[in-house]
């Protein structure tokens, strides 16, 4: 009885022990659990605390707490790595975002974006691709960790590729194994630079602007493996970063082109500026000297003071008016031409030339020599130059014109004889024209110039010789000093040709001395320009001797009414039959003896058959009798034949 019943206060008195025992074992595993987290051991220690209590014979009860314990400490550590890692990756994302903020660079700005993404998810390659809008596709713009060259400079299509789908869809793509991947649009350039890169695993994110996607950031490994969501996160996370830097970037480079722009733009405007006060106040100095009376001289001078080089004016007709530290020079035709057309100066051979216009008409042209650098500036100011040397010009005509006209009514004057001769000849003195000296009267006349033309040209030949020049009863008339008249008109009839470009007829009469004298030479004139025209000799010029006997006729006017007579009696019954028919007869006789009496030669210059010329000769010989051929009345026709052309010229058309 007593032993069992010791037994049993034995076992009561060890039960508390037991208890304290297993309490023991589980507080030491519970606090070996608490430092291995505080240590941040690895996973595999946490099994350490269970193993020693079974070893210390734990209960099952107490295993059991301890396995609980166990597992919560490892899903308290996996919950602190993740905090630790998403702090981590929080640091680092800020810490990039610092460093794009502070690069300008666009070039710097991805290397620094690509290499970011390699060290945060620790891959062995990360690279970036830029979308082209030109070409339709995205290429490789920069790779850290890549070893291929084909893979550095690959372009993917929309859609091909992983690349080419994030780009396309602006949608997150990842594969463990691109090579085996069926998802992806596989081409041969994209899968043989994947090959030689050796990449498996692949993640790429897109990089937007807003809605749009300019491009896609990839991380990838060389060996099979599975992205998780976190690692997509991040990188999409880097991603958007790296897109709003991509953009400061290059709004920043825009920015600095746009500055340098302006600056340049700034520098220009103010070279215009300067070029432009310079050439206004160089403007204002040249139309200040015409203005004041300057002459041709003066203004070279100031144009060649203000460029620096030899300067040269000719007028329209290419006289020179001016010429300042410059050899004697023709203005290039040319030159003027292509000055005239364009409206600007144009360099010929080292000089310069500037045509001097009054709107489409050519006054003249400028030369500026020993310029052949003439810049942009200077050659705006000479182009300046030549509208003020047009000013002058005007100036000048505009002064000769008023000289003209004041010419031109004395000249009216003296020749119908209004006023007495003493006030005409005081007049004349007036002007520099002294009428005691001998004067030859010319009358000009050109079926192709206009009258203004002529009229014009015919002033500028009168000024040259100290003369009058003018319009007096529709006929272009000038006076001049002169002793051989015949001369002095052939010499005239060959000037006004070229300064008009076209036949100039000059028929002419003096030396006469005094007003009366001078109206009369002025008739006579006017009769040798009709006997000129009728004899066909257009574009010469003469007086009445230098026409021989016809000109000994028409030279007295009391002799029209014989040299009617004389070409009645001899062409009357021609003349009546023309003009009661219609015929042409005596226009066949002037063509006949023009030809050397040919009936073949006239039928070409009649335009006409040999037999309708046979007719009519035969129709004037019964007309005229039929010795008409013979070499008297021959001579009497073609006489009345030239007459007849000057009386019916004289008084049916105008010289």
């Amino acid at each position: 009885m007593a032993s069992s019943s010791d037994a049993a206060h034995r076992e009561q008195a060890a039960a508390p022990d037991a208890a304290h025992r297993e309490q023991a074992c589980t507080a030491t595993a519970l606090r070996e659990l608490l430092g291995l987290l505080a240590d941040d051991a690895p996973a595999e220690q946490f099994a350490r605390p269970a193993a020693a209590a079974r070893a210390a014979g734990a209960s099952g009860a107490e295993l059991t707490a301890i396995d609980e314990a166990t597992q919560t400490a490892l899903r308290v550590r996996r919950t602190l790595n993740q905090h630790q890692r998403r702090e981590a990756e929080l640091t680092a994302l800020f810490d990039t975002a610092g460093d794009l903020a502070a690069l300008r660079d666009l070039d710097a700005v991805l290397r620094a974006i690509v290499h970011r993404a390699k060290l945060l998810l620790r891959t062995d390659v990360a690279y970036l691709s830029l979308n082209d809008p030109a070409a339709g596709d995205t290429y490789m713009r920069v790779t850290d960790g890549s070893i291929s060259a084909a893979f550095q400079n690959l372009r993917l299509g929309m859609g091909e590729g992983l690349g080419g789908l994030v780009a396309q869809t602006a949608r997150p793509y990842a594969t463990g194994d691109y090579e085996v991947d069926p998802r992806f649009q596989h081409t041969t350039p994209i899968d043989s630079a994947v090959l030689e890169e050796g990449l498996h695993a692949i993640l790429g994110v897109p990089l937007r602007q807003g809605t749009h996607v300019i491009g896609v950031l990839y991380a990838a490994d060389r060996t099979a493996r599975a992205f998780t969501p976190d690692e997509g996160a991040l990188l999409s996370s880097l991603a958007d970063h790296a897109a709003i830097a991509i953009d400061s970037a290059r709004r920043m480079e825009e920015t600095r082109a746009a500055l340098v722009d302006l600056n340049a733009a700034s520098q220009t405007i103010r070279a215009h500026s300067e070029a432009m006060l310079r050439a206004e106040d160089a403007h204002d100095r040249l139309t200040d000297l015409v203005l004041r009376g300057g002459d041709f001289t003066e203004v070279a001078t100031a144009i060649g003071a203000l460029l620096r080089g030899g300067t040269l004016i000719h007028d329209a007709d290419g006289t020179e008016l001016a010429r300042v530290d410059a050899a004697p020079l023709t203005p290039p035709a040319k030159a003027v031409a292509a000055s005239r057309a364009s409206g600007r100066a144009v360099p010929l051979d080292g000089t310069w030339v500037c045509a001097v216009l009054a709107g489409p008409e050519l006054l003249g042209s400028i030369a500026l020599t020993d310029r052949a650098d003439l810049g942009e500036a200077d050659r705006r100011l000479f182009e300046r130059a030549g509208v003020v040397t047009a000013l002058l010009l005007l100036l000048r005509r505009s002064a000769a014109e008023a000289e003209d006209r004041v010419r031109g009514e004395l000249l009216g004057d003296l020749l119908s004889l209004s006023g007495t001769p003493g006030r005409l000849t005081a007049r004349a003195r007036r002007l520099d024209v002294d009428l005691a000296l001998p004067h030859a009267v010319f009358v000009a006349h050109s079926e192709a110039a206009s009258r203004q033309l002529l009229l014009s040209c015919a002033a500028r030949a009168a000024r040259a010789r100290h003369g009058l020049s003018g319009l007096h009863h529709d006929h272009v008339v000038l006076v001049t000093p002169a002793d051989d008249t015949g001369a002095r008109a052939r010499a005239l009839a060959t000037e006004l040709t070229q300064a008009a470009g076209a036949p100039v007829t000059v028929g002419a009469a003096g030396p006469a001395t005094g007003p009366e004298a001078l109206s009369q030479a002025h008739a006579e004139a006017l009769r040798c320009l009709s006997a000129l025209r009728a004899l066909g000799h257009t574009g010469q010029g003469a007086d009445l001797p230098d026409l021989g006997f016809l000109g000994v006729l028409l030279g007295d006017d009391t002799n029209d009414t014989n040299l009617d007579s004389y070409v009645r009696r001899t062409l009357g019954p021609v003349l009546d039959y023309d003009t009661k028919r219609g015929t042409e007869l005596v226009h066949t006789l002037r063509a006949y003896f023009a030809c050397g009496m040919s009936q073949s030669k006239a039928k070409e210059s009649l335009h006409v058959h040999v037999n309708t010329v046979v007719q009519r000769l035969d129709r004037i010989g019964h007309l005229l009798g039929a010795d008409w051929q013979s070499p008297e009345r021959s001579l009497e026709i073609q006489l009345a034949l030239r007459l007849h052309a000057y009386t019916w010229d004289a008084g049916t058309a105008s010289p």
